[in-house]
């Protein structure tokens, strides 16, 4: 079905290639600058796609498939970039591998879950939407780091809000992974 917050999600996914594709050169600024709004426009259109289904009852299998595809598509892509491009680079690489195994374990946990005859579904938890706060504003800061580099605070509020969404990822990455596990044979 596709109504008005499907259609913002698929716009997420849509996008995607072009937020690469911009954030393939670091010295280009003006890509950079493109790139962050971009990515601010797509962390916005998450939002609201949620809130409006929720709002008007519209939330529909599509819309729980996709959302979360779209959500994670664009993490990975842009953490992956920002390693590549050296903007994350150093012992900060780990807190993006952390984010990114999170971010595989969850989904195969769902997957798991969701294939079982009585379907266990692992509801986003508050401390899960704090996670993906720190997340957006980490990566959003991290895509500024190029256009901005005489603004050390900028990096250092990407850095510092990135090992806060490692430290929640392994929080609610461990409160999801224990839930499952409740469901698993032994």
């Amino acid at each position: 079905m596709l109504n008005l917050p499907n259609l913002l999600t698929l716009s997420r996914i849509v996008a995607l290639p072009l937020l690469i594709a911009l954030l393939w050169w670091p010295q280009w600024q003006s890509g950079y600058l493109a790139a962050f709004v971009l990515y601010v426009l797509m962390a916005v259109t998450d939002w609201f796609d949620g809130h409006l289904a929720r709002k008007q009852q519209i939330v529909s299998k599509l819309g729980t498939f996709l959302d979360p595809i779209a959500d994670k598509a664009m993490v990975t892509a842009v953490l992956l970039m920002l390693v590549a491009q050296g903007v994350i680079a150093e012992v900060h690489v780990i807190a993006a591998i952390l984010i990114l195994l999170r971010e595989i374990i969850v989904s195969g946990l769902r997957e798991f879950l969701g294939g079982l005859p009585h379907s266990v579904a692992l509801p986003v938890s508050k401390l899960a939407k704090w996670k993906t706060t720190f997340q957006l504003v980490a990566l959003g800061a991290l895509i500024l780091v190029p256009v901005l580099p005489g603004l050390a605070w900028i990096a250092a509020l990407g850095l510092v809000t990135l090992w806060l969404a490692a430290a929640l990822t392994l929080i609610t990455g461990w409160d999801y992974l224990r839930v499952g596990l409740r469901h698993m044979d032994s």
